[in-house]
């Protein structure tokens, strides 16, 4: 590929790490391939104050088509498990590990394909600028490509949800991603996901709610 079209060390992130300003710079993002086949970059949505982030894989096919994160299936999934965990939809902030949807073609649909290692690498920079921005108490990994993103190559989504501390969060959890709830082969092996899925969002509800809101971390840009 040109260097033309490849965002450089050159042509960093704004000055200005402000979410609006964030989310303007990110449009014109051309750090690895996957800008020429995407409608528009998904940035991430919420409050500036949110004390809890949710960070998934990438958007999907109706995510790219609409321009916002988590609105299609897995994300009307991830709002009814949110919403029985507790945690209120319009007080989270909501984003992914990669900005643009990758695809494959097949037919009139576009299949959704799992971001490589450098796609990753590739939109770190903004994940990092967003949760400076955020400063935020908790972040919930959904899934094994937002957890490696992260926390490292080693990361694993498991059975069990252990929170650990780092330095853009009090605690972080990975859990599944509704994504992969809703791909489960049966009936039963997805029941147990979302039941999962609602566990961990509710441990990281309770833990808030033991702990007063003026105890926020706070971090770069807040």
């Amino acid at each position: 590929m040109a260097a033309s079209r490849v965002r450089t060390d050159e042509d960093p992130l704004p000055s200005d790490r402000s979410l609006p300003a964030l989310a303007a710079a990110a449009r014109t993002c051309r750090a690895c391939p996957l800008w020429e086949n995407a409608t528009r970059t998904v940035f991430g949505e919420g409050p500036p104050d949110a004390r809890v982030v949710l960070v998934g894989e990438q958007p999907g096919d109706r995510e790219d088509r609409v321009g916002k994160p988590f609105v299609g299936p897995a994300g009307a999934l991830l709002d009814e498990a949110m919403e029985e965990a507790g945690l209120d939809r319009r007080a989270v902030y909501v984003t992914n590990a990669v900005k643009h949807f990758k695809f494959e073609p097949r037919g009139k649909w576009r299949i959704h394909k799992k971001p490589n290692s450098r796609e990753i690498a590739a939109c770190r920079p903004w994940l990092d600028a967003e949760l400076a921005a955020l400063a935020p108490d908790a972040v919930v990994l959904l899934g094994a490509t937002a957890a490696r993103a992260l926390l490292g190559p080693a990361a694993r989504v498991g059975s069990e949800a252990h929170p650990v501390e780092t330095s853009f969060a009090r605690f972080v959890i990975v859990t599944l991603h509704p994504a992969a709830v809703l791909r489960a082969g049966t009936e039963e092996t997805r029941a147990a996901g979302r039941e999962r899925l609602v566990r961990d969002l509710g441990a990281v509800a309770r833990r808030l709610a033991r702990e007063r809101p003026e105890e926020k971390n706070r971090g770069p840009g807040r």
